[in-house]
């Protein structure tokens, strides 16, 4: 069937048209805040001094907790480690062998208590003197003394030998605290944003190794006016929107993490639904990433 009526059907068509152009531009505008997303970024320094023997980082390079990505040298480590060994075995071969030392003087004592005992028997059949007894008690008093004070002065000799052994095995400890730490171990699971060495390099304690953040979920930074703040809380869930093109936009879904206690100046870089406020309140708002978010980037909020 053929249109006759050409004037009224292009006046409908345009007015679709507008009303549709109107409709998109008006629901893109509209937002209640702006702000730019962010990450909690970490810095992960090397804790030893030395060469870089190996150093698998690169920028953009997704890393889990507890991956070993690079090691620092510990040849010098080591070789200090093995010579405070070798005092610790030296000291070690000085102490006594108190069973063997003290095997002679009980074995004494123990003939004598035999010999004590056939005196006091023989005594008793008139056929020993008291004074015998008395000389054969001496006897196994003066060994049992000696046996007391080789026994004290060993544990005295092993006493001062284990504490010679103990600043040596500290120093031990130590070391092996500065072998662990020269193996560079990722703390916690994200990307990494910047690499600031490369392998072979020498490093040091303090020294910047890479930045790292987990970026699987991005924080916003918005900023409000007084009177949308009272309006807003903790927990609260929000709608962002991130630019996809010139005319379209990616929704996500936000929760309000942070609320700032007091106000200040509105940041030049900052929309606000009323651009006469002066003073705003900061917000975070918790964002799960998809991948398109990036650091830097803006977004809009509409509570």
């Amino acid at each position: 069937m053929r249109i006759t009526n050409t004037p009224f059907a292009a006046t409908v068509f345009l007015a679709t048209i507008s009303t549709f152009i109107i409709s998109c531009s008006g629901t893109k505008d509209e937002f209640d805040a702006t702000g730019t997303f962010e990450s909690v970024e970490t810095i992960i320094s090397a804790e030893v001094a030395g060469r870089l023997d190996s150093f698998a980082v690169e920028e953009g390079q997704i890393v889990a907790a507890g991956q070993l990505v690079g090691t620092i040298d510990t040849t010098q480590l080591s070789l200090k480690k093995h010579q405070i060994q070798a005092q610790i075995d030296a000291l070690l071969t000085r102490r006594p062998e108190s069973n063997v030392q003290m095997a002679s003087l009980n074995e004494q004592i123990k003939s004598a208590i035999r010999e004590r005992d056939r005196v006091e028997r023989l005594l008793r059949s008139d056929a020993a003197t008291q004074k015998q007894v008395d000389d054969a008690t001496t006897q196994v008093n003066v060994l049992t003394r000696q046996l007391d004070a080789l026994r004290s002065s060993l544990a005295t000799t092993t006493s001062g030998l284990e504490s010679e052994t103990r600043p040596l095995l500290s120093q031990i400890s130590q070391i092996n605290d500065q072998l662990a730490k020269s193996k560079i171990i990722v703390p916690l699971n994200g990307t990494v944003l910047t690499s600031y060495a490369e392998r072979y390099e020498m490093t040091g304690p303090g020294k910047p190794l890479f930045k790292i953040a987990d970026v699987s979920t991005m924080i916003l930074r918005a900023y409000v006016t007084g009177d949308q703040f009272s309006q807003i809380k903790l927990g609260q869930k929000v709608q962002i929107l991130v630019d996809k093109g010139a005319k379209d936009y990616t929704t996500y879904d936000g929760t309000i993490t942070w609320l700032s206690s007091k106000a200040e100046f509105t940041p030049k870089t900052i929309q606000t639904k009323d651009e006469r406020a002066n003073l705003v309140y900061a917000i975070k708002i918790s964002v799960p990433n998809d991948g398109k978010i990036k650091i830097g980037m803006y977004g809009e909020v509409r509570f």
